[in-house]
């Protein structure tokens, strides 16, 4: 069994949600979601966290959930920056630029401090204990002797993932009969219709749902294979932001399903019936906050998370 690191991705803007929604509380003791996904992850059988953060955030960030990480988390916890200007040689940031560039800029910043396969998953995203379980075995026994890179997923059915409160994007993912990745079709704008969801793919075309449709909500099972890949596709998207240079953001999924399409990857997409959470809007809060405390009540996890 090879040790699996967690890699928590928390340096994004939230700009729908209106302040650093990383940081918000969630649980009874002051929780914030990751404080969850932390816990879960180290359940499950991971040994390394790494946090992928900004470092405008970082005294917060530590008064928050940092210290209390260190102090009870029980195994090492290391922080990485995610900076706007951290560029490959060459480039250099747009005048104007004021975000990072994007989840596979913030993988790469992860790179020195994992050699071993891991989970990637957003700060912000409550995915529930299961796939984390799932996810650890398949990482701690993942073979690449034959020189191909295999990645896997959590499969989240879409009905599991939708917003009461406004619409989302999702990903929806093509999966063929032996269980692994085609693609993944982002969607914009997807919100219940009736016994189905409505959203519309990047060019505008409507399409329609099923709300069993599986889901990607970037929880993705790694291995160091991806870096080399993704340092390449930075430089390529690097080269070719021209036309929107401000707000451009460079995706690790884009990598990934190049890799695939090129046969030097497989994703296995292992699908679980656990409800996510997120707090897309302010008004997704209490919703977030009310099954937390349902699965604090129900015995899921103690009133004092680490104790």
């Amino acid at each position: 069994m090879k040790d699996v690191t967690l890699v928590v991705m928390a340096a994004g803007m939230g700009s729908r949600y209106g302040g650093i929604k990383q940081l918000d509380s969630f649980g009874p003791e002051g929780e914030v979601i990751m404080d969850y996904s932390v816990f879960d992850a180290i359940k499950a059988g991971f040994n390394k966290v790494v946090i992928i953060i900004r470092k405008d955030i970082k005294d917060d960030f530590m008064e928050i959930i940092g210290n209390r990480l260190e102090e009870k988390a029980g195994v090492p916890v290391h922080y990485v920056y995610q900076e706007m200007d951290n560029l490959p040689e060459g480039f250099k940031v747009p005048e104007g630029r004021t975000k990072p560039w994007g989840t596979g800029q913030a993988l790469l910043a992860a790179k020195e401090y994992v050699h071993e396969p891991f989970l990637a998953i957003n700060a912000d995203d409550f995915y529930g204990r299961e796939p984390y379980k799932i996810m650890h075995d398949f990482l701690a026994n993942v073979d690449e002797s034959d020189g191909k890179a295999h990645f896997g997923m959590a499969g989240y059915l879409l009905k599991n993932t939708l917003s009461d409160n406004g619409s989302v994007s999702r990903g929806i993912c093509s999966v063929d009969n032996s269980g692994y990745l085609v693609s993944i079709e982002e969607h914009l704008d997807v919100e219940k219709k009736g016994e189905g969801a409505v959203g519309f793919t990047a060019s505008g075309e409507k399409h329609e749902l099923s709300l069993e449709d599986v889901t990607s909500m970037n929880m993705m099972g790694l291995t160091p294979k991806v870096f080399e890949a993704l340092e390449k596709g930075f430089v390529d998207f690097l080269g070719g932001i021209s036309s929107n240079p401000l707000k451009a953001e460079f995706f690790h999924i884009k990598v990934i399903s190049d890799m695939i399409r090129a046969g030097k990857a497989d994703m296995k997409v292992f699908n679980t019936d656990a409800k996510w959470f997120g707090v897309t809007y302010q008004e997704d809060k209490p919703t977030v906050k009310a099954a937390i405390e349902k699965l604090t009540k129900d015995g899921v996890y103690s009133e004092k998370l680490w104790n």
